[in-house]
């Protein structure tokens, strides 16, 4: 484990991942969910029931050279999720449902993925309300639906931390679901109504940028002001005089 503020995050290599990953929740921090965490009780229980707590981010994974046990690579949960449903493309027990996105863009998910694996792998497909999480009924409703579906894998792509929270909340209602993976924007990509960054950006851990430039009303404040006290709470790190704001 590293162990970066107040998150333990696995060493684990994405071969080793995609080979071990037969249950529980798989949740991808990166700089914004660990600047949040610090405020956020409600989001780091969910971090801590997390089975699989994963680096999503290639800035992490530079910084984390600085410490003592460093991690042995970024596995972004884009990238990932592709890696995982060509990893079961002929394992017929392998059923995914996704949940998230804008109205009709996971059902377009849905369908691009299977044309792509050539069988129905995505089995079965939704797009919530916005504020989904605050209406019971539409939580029962949606519950019902993935449980009907027969779904034994549930990605869940409406941001954090609604999603890591909505999982941890709902998780013991759907008992046919063997992994939960909260991966955020991974349902738009999927979609194609969203592209990712050019391999080159992704490399040198610019993405975000790339993300900013094409949705600054969305996360110039997200990335310039609200990230940027991540860095001051990992110098203390560094310092040693960090402190868990969470810790009895």
């Amino acid at each position: 484990m590293t162990r970066i503020l107040n998150i333990e995050i696995q060493n684990i290599t994405k071969d080793r991942l995609l080979k071990n990953l037969q249950s529980g929740v798989l949740i991808t921090p990166n700089i914004d969910h660990l600047v949040k965490i610090q405020k956020d009780k409600e989001f780091y229980n969910a971090y801590q029931q997390a089975e699989w707590i994963i680096c999503d981010s290639k800035i992490l994974y530079f910084l984390s050279k600085l410490l003592a046990n460093p991690l042995p690579e970024a596995i972004p949960g884009s990238s990932f999720f592709q890696d995982f449903y060509k990893f079961h493309q002929n394992d017929k027990d392998c059923k995914i449902f996704l949940l998230g996105a804008a109205k009709g863009v996971a059902d377009k998910a849905r369908e691009r993925i299977n044309q792509k694996i050539k069988r129905e792998i995505i089995i079965g497909s939704h797009s919530p309300s916005y504020g989904f999480e605050n209406n019971l009924q539409e939580c029962e409703e949606i519950i019902h639906l993935i449980n009907k579906s027969g779904a034994n894998v549930l990605v869940v792509g409406v941001g954090a931390p609604k999603q890591e929270k909505w999982i941890t909340k709902y998780r013991e209602r759907m008992p046919n679901v063997k992994i939960f993976m909260g991966l955020g924007a991974t349902i738009d990509f999927e979609a194609g109504t969203l592209k990712r960054a050019p391999q080159i950006w992704q490399k040198i851990g610019m993405e975000w940028l790339y993300r900013c430039i094409k949705e600054p009303k969305r996360l110039l404040k997200r990335y310039f002001i609200d990230d940027m006290k991540f860095f001051y709470y990992f110098g203390k790190q560094l310092l040693g005089c960090y402190k868990d704001p969470f810790k009895i």
